[in-house]
């Protein structure tokens, strides 16, 4: 079941490719023209397994979401002179010195309700807990503040690798700043400039030493360890009251009010004579005037249980229309690569007219995940929760499965002599060849002899899910392209 089994041995730099497989594949690239080098790292590039996370955390306005951009290279993270004005996405990916991992951003969202320090607190608190690593973000320029020594102390309560960054120092004369910063008792403070990029190269190289090649959690490494289930969904759709259900107590706070929620609940659950894992990830607690905040941290909450879990069961209230939120929690579940199950809550309370406009708005709004399992479900009354389980079991299968090479090139092979690409400014661009080089989810590279359009791409992922199955799971599919040569115009 398991097709990682190189990612601890040996074969690493294969991917999921043996030996025998590999050696055969390389031929098969030289005898196409390809550079051997390239074809290896396209390989190594597409057969990386789950990536090690660094959070990024500080009270706010010290620059994180600067040096978030600096980090992944481009700017993506919102900057404002404000504290508060990270949004949405949480998540981003990042390579250093041939190294790749993902980066969480924690902005700093200043809640005026709870106070600075406790604000600061539990973001951290959420970052940490998906993490492998951290860079603490202090100002140089102000000092180690009471909050600065508030998540300190969370530091070293959760045990994680820290690296601390001095921000803002712009030259010679800040070093000193950052010097005092020493007092922190988390070691070498590495003075960064994350507006102007000083220092930044020694602050990654501290990253990499600090950073596990791979995450803590190995997936299905643990023999017969219970799989993780991400329950995710917007404040309110009844995630607590499902895991309720499923568990049989009342383990969860259920309320009216929306997102009661705040601790993370991990809950070991015997469902279908199975026992799983199960993340509570229930939306953090509002206040009327405060949403955009409150929306803010169930984003970094449920980035952070994604990160932790194998399948994300997407709970949707059936009785709303699919809103912007399900859409965004959706894709941040497809962009971390997770295995997949859409559960449908308050399926009981539907008449005939809300069923039949439910089935339109999931053809238009969910057209993108076509090939996630569906359920339809009550966590209050229990309706159809035995179907969960098949569902999620599906989906684990579909984001473990792997398509031998030599299956895969003559699929291809069928698909380019029945469906050949356009032909666009005279030429006919062909997939010459490709491998599976990962699974969970399953990552293809296809080489090609020109470039493949969009559209092109679509259809070969649609047509390999006919083929293959990949239900529940979302699949990853890289094009490279072959150099001209001058022996093989």
């Amino acid at each position: 079941m398991n097709d990682q089994i190189h990612s601890d041995g040996s074969d690493h730099e294969h991917g999921a490719l043996g030996d025998a497989e590999y050696a055969e594949f390389m031929e098969l690239a030289a005898e196409e023209g390809f550079d051997l080098e390239e074809v290896e790292g396209a390989i190594d590039e597409a057969g990386h397994g789950p990536l090690p996370v660094l959070a990024v955390v500080g009270r706010p306005n010290v620059g994180k979401s600067t040096l978030v951009n600096r980090i992944i290279g481009r700017r993506e993270a919102v900057v404002e002179d404000k504290p508060g004005v990270t949004r949405d996405r949480v998540t981003y990916e990042a390579e250093w010195a041939g190294r790749r991992f993902k980066v969480v951003d924690t902005g700093g969202w200043e809640q005026d309700v709870l106070g600075i320090d406790a604000s600061v607190a539990a973001q951290a608190e959420y970052a940490i807990e998906a993490s492998d690593a951290v860079v603490f973000v202090v100002d140089s320029t102000v000092g180690a503040t009471d909050t600065d020594e508030a998540v300190v102390k969370l530091l070293r309560r959760a045990g994680k690798p820290v690296v601390l960054c001095a921000n803002k120092v712009d030259g010679q004369s800040g070093e000193a700043d950052a010097t005092a910063l020493w007092s922190l008792g988390l070691g070498e403070p590495h003075p960064v400039s994350s507006l102007h990029g000083r220092g930044t190269g020694d602050l990654l190289d501290a990253v990499l030493e600090a950073l596990p090649e791979a995450p803590a959690q190995r997936f299905g490494t643990a023999v017969g360890g219970p799989r993780r289930i991400a329950l995710i969904g917007r404040p309110n759709v009844g995630k607590s009251s499902l895991l309720n259900k499923v568990a049989n107590e009342d383990r969860v706070v259920v309320n009216e009010l929306a997102g009661t929620t705040r601790d993370p609940v991990d809950e070991l659950i015997e469902l279908g004579g199975i026992t799983w894992k199960f993340i509570d990830t229930a939306g953090i607690r509002r206040r009327v005037h405060l949403q955009e905040g409150a929306d803010y941290y169930a984003s970094l909450r449920t980035a952070a249980a994604v990160e932790k879990a194998e399948v994300a069961v997407v709970l949707i209230d059936a009785g709303e229309s699919i809103s912007v939120q399900d859409q965004r929690i959706i894709t941040m579940a497809v962009e971390a690569g997770r295995a997949m199950v859409i559960a449908f809550n308050k399926w009981d309370t539907l008449d005939e007219e809300r069923r039949y406009y439910l089935e339109r708005e999931i053809e238009t709004e969910l057209a993108q995940i076509a090939w996630a399992p569906r359920v339809n479900v009550s966590a209050v009354t229990g309706r159809h929760m035995e179907k969960l389980v098949p569902a999620i079991q599906t989906a684990l299968a579909s984001w473990e499965t792997r398509v031998p090479t030599g299956r895969l090139n003559a699929f291809l092979g069928e698909i380019v002599a029945s469906h050949p690409h356009p032909v666009r400014g005279g030429k006919q661009p062909r997939i010459l060849f490709g491998t599976q080089a990962g699974t969970k989810p399953p990552r293809f590279v296809l080489f090609a002899s020109g470039f493949l359009e969009h559209g092109y791409r679509r259809f070969v992922e649609r047509r390999l899910r006919e083929e293959f199955g990949f239900e529940g799971t979302p699949i990853h599919i890289s094009v490279r392209v072959r150099e001209k040569r001058g022996r093989n115009k």
